[in-house]
Order: C-alpha cells, then structure tokens, then sequence
C-alpha cells in the first residue's frame, strides 16, 4: 500500500512539475481524487483492524495478569508486536494520504480561480490564480 501511494504521489508531483507534457488538470484532479477516495477507504480498514486487535492485546494482558498463565501471555506478547506493527502501518498510511490532501489544493490552484489552502499554523489563506 506505501508503494501505491508513493507511485501516485510521484506521478502527481510530476504532472504538476509538467513531466508528462501537457496535462489537463480536471481530468488529473478526478483521478486524483479517486485514488484518494480509495487510500481512504484503505486508512478506514486499517483503523478497524488496528483497534480490534489492540482490544485483543488488551483483553490478553489482562488475561496473562489475572490467570498467570505462560500461555497467555505468550498471546499478550505476540498480539502487542502486532499492535506495534499495525500502528506504524495506520501512521504511515495517514501521512500519506495527509501528503494527498496538500497535492488536491495543489491542483486546485491550477483549475479554479480560488482555492483556500492552509498555513502550518492552520490558517486559511486564500489564493487566487491568475488570470
């Protein structure tokens, strides 16, 4: 899934830098947007998964505590490396679809006149395109 995502975030940025010759931006933005919907369709999966199975590696820890069972806490231990790993996942997944969103104004700006786009500070700014 990152690499699809870095693929679609290199032929964007390419496609704005003008590498792939003329490019009709609507129609850029339309694609966009739909691997942008399906990247947050993904994110949305991912989050469930990641929360079941971190209630699981709760619900182990707490059941290695109460029965002081090796067994169960070899579960406890196996589902917190997992949790682990799905988290990382979920972040990366985020900021990547974070990175998409920066990329949509980006081709706002060279489709309609006015496009509203962000400060770090989380201020609007309002750009207008020329001409």
């Amino acid at each position: 899934m990152w690499d699809y995502l870095r693929r679609h975030e290199r032929f964007v940025r390419e496609a704005l830098a003008g590498k792939h010759g003329e490019v009709a931006f609507a129609e850029l933005k339309s694609f966009h947007l739909e691997q942008v919907y399906n990247l947050q369709h993904e994110r949305f999966i991912h989050l469930i998964v990641t929360m079941a199975v971190a209630l699981f590696t709760l619900m182990a820890i707490g059941g290695a505590v109460t029965l002081g069972h090796w067994s169960v806490g070899l579960l406890a231990f196996v589902l917190l490396g997992l949790t682990v790993a799905y988290l990382l996942h979920y972040f990366r997944l985020e900021n990547g679809v974070q990175r998409l969103y920066g990329l949509s104004q980006e081709i706002d700006l060279r489709t309609v006149k006015v496009s509203a786009c962000y400060d770090g500070k989380g201020t609007r700014v309002w750009r207008r395109r020329p001409g």
